[in-house]
């Protein structure tokens, strides 16, 4: 499996193309702020062809980039449905402080935005991608479970990173979403899955049993909400 990533834009979100190897088809995984101009040259460093964009949930800081990236390459996006309308109204999804900025803002949809179902195994480009509805960060935040060949991998979003998990303090956020979507979908992964996390380094399932305190409370069913990362 090839997995080539960029930190996009301001809040360094982590924009990955997936492939089967060089000159091969790929799937996009959350292009955001600033992504096009990077993805296009990180595309072109491996003759990848993209054929979808994945998006993990509907935050500006993963989804800016979509119209430009979808249009340009004539493919679909996929979303799971709860995040549906956060592309056309972001400043209504992020919050007091952030919203002055955004206020005006509108990212029409791409051409083309399927859904995203819990459960779902999309079949793109050679990559199977099993989908996971793990909400908390926003009512659609979803992983994606895939195959690397030498390990099995989670593209999280902002669902969990490396010693954190994502913010539940925005509108759509819950923290006891959050705690269920870590012990339900993250916590019964094995430890030698990689997680590819929307900000950040990759860490593995095992490393974060071991040392996240955020999983800790959701194995043990409490504690108090993180700040957390993410937009």
């Amino acid at each position: 499996m090839l997995i080539r990533s960029f930190p996009a834009g301001a809040f360094g979100t982590n924009c990955y193309a997936v492939a089967t190897g060089p000159r091969q088809e790929c799937v996009v995984v959350d292009p955001g702020m600033d992504a096009v101009e990077p993805l296009a040259r990180l595309l072109a460093a491996d003759g990848l062809k993209p054929v979808a964009v994945v998006l993990t949930h509907g935050h500006l800081d993963h989804t800016f980039s979509v119209l430009p990236v979808c249009d340009g390459y004539d493919i679909p996006a996929y979303l799971h449905p709860r995040d549906f309308g956060m592309l056309a109204d972001p400043a209504r999804w992020h919050g007091p402080q952030l919203a002055p900025l955004i206020t005006g803002v509108a990212l029409p949809d791409p051409a083309e935005v399927l859904p995203l179902d819990d459960g779902a195994v999309l079949s793109l480009a050679g990559v199977e991608l099993t989908v996971r509805h793990a909400p908390g960060h926003t009512q659609g935040s979803v992983v994606f479970s895939l195959d690397l060949g030498e390990a099995p991998g989670l593209l999280a979003g902002d669902v969990l990173f490396a010693g954190s998990v994502g913010r539940v303090d925005l509108p759509g956020g819950s923290w006891e979403d959050m705690l269920r979507s870590l012990r339900d979908v993250v916590l019964p992964l094995e430890d030698e899955t990689v997680v590819l996390p929307g900000h950040g380094p990759a860490t593995t399932v095992g490393r974060e049993r071991a040392a996240n305190p955020y999983l800790a409370e959701a194995a043990a069913g409490a504690g108090a909400p993180p700040r957390g990362r993410g937009l």
